[in-house]
């Protein structure tokens, strides 16, 4: 799905602020949106949680430096840390280039994912948050 030039799969579930949750196994991977790479601009820095670190559906768990801006990112999903996109440290532009592929962020083992779906946004429900929020810009 496109919105007005953005990238939206259908297979990915979104948060409001811009953040994205795809099973990947036995893990729940986590970036931001097409949208929110190409606001950020040219995205410089990414600071990465640790592993095993803990992490709580719809709070902080790190955040993304461009020139332009530094923006918190927000857990998709509870659960711990499995892995990092330890490839942004020296190549941050990838959350630019491939927000949803090499640009990844992290990955979740987050047990209560089926529960938490409930709180995110499918892709038309982004598609329609989206859309407002471009509208009242």
């Amino acid at each position: 799905m496109k919105l007005q030039g953005f990238d939206i799969p259908d297979d990915l579930f979104y948060t409001k602020e811009h953040e994205w949750a795809r099973r990947q196994g036995p893990a729940i991977r986590v970036g931001i949106t097409d949208y929110a790479a190409k606001t950020l601009n040219d995205v410089v820095y990414v600071t990465l949680p640790k592993v095993n670190e803990k992490v709580l559906q719809f709070k902080t768990m790190g955040t993304v430096e461009s020139i332009k801006a530094v923006s918190e990112l927000y857990s998709p999903v509870s659960g711990t840390i499995v892995r990092v996109n330890s490839g942004l440290e020296s190549h941050p532009e990838l959350v630019n280039k491939s927000p949803y592929d090499d640009g990844w962020i992290l990955e979740v083992k987050a047990p209560d994912f089926d529960s938490e779906q409930g709180g995110l946004l499918g892709a038309k429900a982004y598609s329609s948050h989206l859309e407002a929020l471009l509208k009242s810009q």
